[in-house]
């Protein structure tokens, strides 16, 4: 019998649990699944035998290895930057782990010696990073193998409200980390052009947009992410000349969201003490020049940005009223934060919904079989506020490849991502089982 250790089970464990406690009685599995929050925890194993819950201090790290020595494979569901010190021990300890979190330069430091022990280190494997690179590479590869070189690849993809669920000027709600909405965008973005590397600084993000259109969804913002270049050698794609990937939201977010940044809301490397004594206007007053009535003020510090829109959407969020600030202290993204986990709040019987549209642009090399351009668009959309479309595509690519290890369907070691066939043709395959399915139009 194979012991799976879940550590954490935040709101994107949904799937990844009910998936792997449904699969325990037949592939013979005990799935523990480990919190701070045993309550939480207990919440998402029931009643099967097969699943039990534990409380755990992540940081603990005497009870964290001692779960850890107790399994087989170890999920980590943690915030990325706990991810390190469990994977060590993993390593330490003789053992598998997965995340669907970005490959960090500490799990690529453990590369060698997990490839000598013949372990697993599988990363990104969720939405994005995850379903993304499965889907890119099942066209880059078909490509390939017929004889054309990609020339253009960009990837958008956006944890979004559903149509029917869109009830704020933002269209936005809270489907997954609220602090990684806050802080999103921050760092310089780079990506290939024509062939030339381009650079974005944080404050030109969300200035420095393009329209991407999915079918019978309209059309959305889409800014950079911070790091396309990274991609070019694991897609083998060395001589492609433009590649970005980016984020997609509804449109007018980008720029109502700019203005945040121009202001210093998002900013989190200092404390504002006594914010308690802030109203939400008074805040926003405090970071603009002059005096007098903050909303014409605004309108003249942002200018020609400040269209109806805009000023509608920070008024909505309550900028304008004297709503005071709950939190005694905190960076101005952590006041900024605890106002949207309110106003972006995804209700009981709210749905969510993911975008993901891959674009290519293709030299057939006189192969009329081959299309020049090719679109691959998914649309998935949640059940209500806890079954979201967020849980199902972050966990079910991960909780799907993890048992493709454990029942054998590949051995890989070492640092892995689902870019090879033995990975990504499988996963895929399942994942259309529940509606994760990409349609392909080309020109």
């Amino acid at each position: 019998m194979k012991k799976i250790l879940v550590i954490g089970a935040g709101r994107s464990t949904v799937s990844l649990i009910d998936y792997l406690v449904k699969h325990a009685p037949m592939d013979d599995w005990e799935v523990t699944v480990a919190d701070m929050d045993l309550k939480l925890a207990q919440s998402k194993t029931g009643n099967n035998p097969r699943a039990k819950a534990v409380q755990l201090d992540g940081q603990n790290e005497a009870q964290r290895t001692a779960l850890i020595k107790a399994s087989d494979l170890v999920i980590s569901m943690l915030p990325a930057f706990m991810h390190a010190p469990v994977a060590k021990d993993c390593v330490n300890l003789g053992k598998h782990i997965a995340t669907a979190s970005y490959v960090s330069e500490e799990m690529k430091q453990l590369d060698a010696e997990a490839k000598k022990k013949g372990l697993l280190l599988l990363n990104e494997c969720g939405l994005d990073p995850g379903i993304d690179h499965a889907s890119a590479m099942k066209i880059i590869d078909e490509v390939h193998e017929a004889g054309g070189e990609i020339t253009s690849f960009k990837s958008f993809c956006g944890g979004l409200v559903a149509p029917e669920s869109n009830d704020n000027p933002w269209g936005y709600k809270f489907s997954w980390n609220p602090r990684n909405v806050i802080l999103a965008g921050q760092g310089t973005a780079h990506y290939l052009d024509g062939g030339e590397i381009k650079y974005i600084p944080y404050n030109r993000v969300f200035s420095q947009i393009e329209t991407i259109k999915v079918d019978g969804y309209g059309s959305f913002d889409a800014y950079a992410n911070r790091d396309s270049l990274g991609y070019q050698k694991p897609y083998g794609l060395e001589n492609i000349r433009t590649l970005l990937r980016g984020t997609l939201r509804m449109p007018g977010y980008c720029k109502a969201w700019n203005v945040f940044v121009k202001l210093g809301l998002t900013d989190d490397s200092y404390q504002v003490h006594d914010a308690d004594k802030f109203t939400y206007r008074s805040l926003l007053s405090s970071y603009l020049p002059g005096s007098g009535d903050v909303k014409k003020r605004l309108a003249d510090f942002t200018g020609k940005e400040a269209d109806t829109g805009v000023i509608d959407k920070i008024e909505w969020l309550g900028f304008f009223n004297d709503t005071k600030i709950e939190l005694k202290q905190g960076t101005p993204a952590q006041l900024l934060q605890n106002l949207l986990e309110k106003k972006w709040l995804l209700k009981e019987h709210d749905k969510d919904m993911i975008v993901m549209q891959h674009l290519f642009e293709i030299d057939n090399a006189g192969n009329s079989k081959l299309p020049k351009k090719i679109t691959s668009s998914l649309v998935v959309k949640g059940d209500d506020q806890h079954h979201t479309a967020m849980a199902k595509t972050v966990g079910l690519p991960l909780a799907i490849t993890v048992k493709n290890f454990l029942t054998g369907k590949f051995n890989s070691t070492g640092v892995q991502i689902p870019v090879t066939k033995e990975i990504y043709l499988p996963l895929l395959d399942e994942l259309k089982n529940y509606g994760i399915i990409f349609e392909e139009h080309t020109n």
